[in-house]
């Protein structure tokens, strides 16, 4: 595995502001530009690729990371992939995003389509295809069940790290010739707070609000299987919980033209202390439906 140190190679010069991706648009899923804060994040950088290492340098000036060796976490870029490695934990493995094969491959196939409990919550029904802001996307997967589904979704991302993970797993979706066609119509992203996403897109008036808002903080779980304790660990001992979560109720329900719709443990407070209009519940997990409007055909 080649390391690159990508300190001397690219000089950050602007410590506060510079463009950023995809925000909303008149038409959702489109792309403009977002003013959004650059990161100076410590990370090791590594490439197992040798022709890959200026894509790993692009990625490392486009997101502010700086190559540290002792940095408690990694990003690998492999020949197909952008990785994420928690050095001091290596048996936990890495973990990157994968729209196309493995578990997200196989519930887009097998997972129940309208049946499933995430497309009740967000009201997709006959004739009904809301659209859909994702304030807390993570690595991305319940805005894609979504996508495939039908809903366009405009996933939103703080932590850069984490961003430039979903940013690899979805350019890679989009180039897939079973799925890219409708990624690239329906599913889109951002770097930016939650918080300043809603609020952004309520005072500008003439941006097209989604019907939906979608929260998914990051909360502590009691039980895990394999799968998400791993992650979630990782996850979690990257960027922490999101102790801010209540802040961002009020600015989603502004925003949201239908509902605002919490997915939270079933063990877990109503958000803000809000009682939700109903609740849509799973083995593990509920979603809190804050409804503002019926949706309509």
């Amino acid at each position: 595995m080649t390391s690159v140190n990508l300190v001397d190679t690219y000089k950050l010069t602007h410590d506060c502001l510079v463009k950023s991706r995809s925000f909303c648009s008149p038409k959702m899923g489109s792309k403009t530009y977002l003013f959004s804060r650059v990161y100076k994040m410590h990370i090791a950088l590594f490439c197992e690729d040798p022709f890959r290492i200026n894509t790993l340098a692009d990625i490392a000036h486009r997101w502010g990371f700086t190559h540290d060796r002792d940095a408690p976490f990694a990003l690998i870029l492999t020949k197909s992939s952008l990785k994420l490695r928690m050095l001091d934990d290596l048996k936990l493995g890495t973990v990157y995003v994968d729209f196309i094969g493995g578990a997200m491959g196989y519930r887009r196939k097998f997972g129940g389509g309208k049946r499933q409990f995430i497309s009740k919550a967000v009201g997709l029904n006959k004739g009904i295809t809301p659209t859909v802001l994702d304030a807390t996307a993570g690595l991305g997967r319940d805005a894609f069940v979504l996508a495939s589904l039908g809903c366009k979704v405009q996933m939103v991302e703080r932590h850069p790290v984490v961003a430039a993970l979903l940013e690899d797993g979805l350019h890679r979706a989009q180039a897939d010739p079973d799925i890219g066609g409708w990624v690239r119509e329906r599913m889109s992203m951002m770097h930016a707070s939650s918080e300043e996403a809603c609020t952004l897109s309520v005072n500008a008036s003439s941006l097209e609000r989604p019907s939906v808002v979608y929260l998914d903080p990051m909360f502590p779980h009691k039980k895990k299987s394999a799968l998400v304790k791993k992650e979630m660990h990782m996850l979690q001992s990257l960027v922490g919980a999101d102790n801010d979560a209540d802040k961002l109720f009020v600015p989603a329900y502004a925003l949201a033209t239908k509902r605002v719709v919490v997915k939270r443990p079933k063990y877990a407070q109503f958000i803000a202390g809000k009682v939700p209009s109903l609740q849509i519940e799973s083995k593990n997990t509920r979603f809190d439906v804050y409804v503002k409007a019926a949706m309509c055909q």
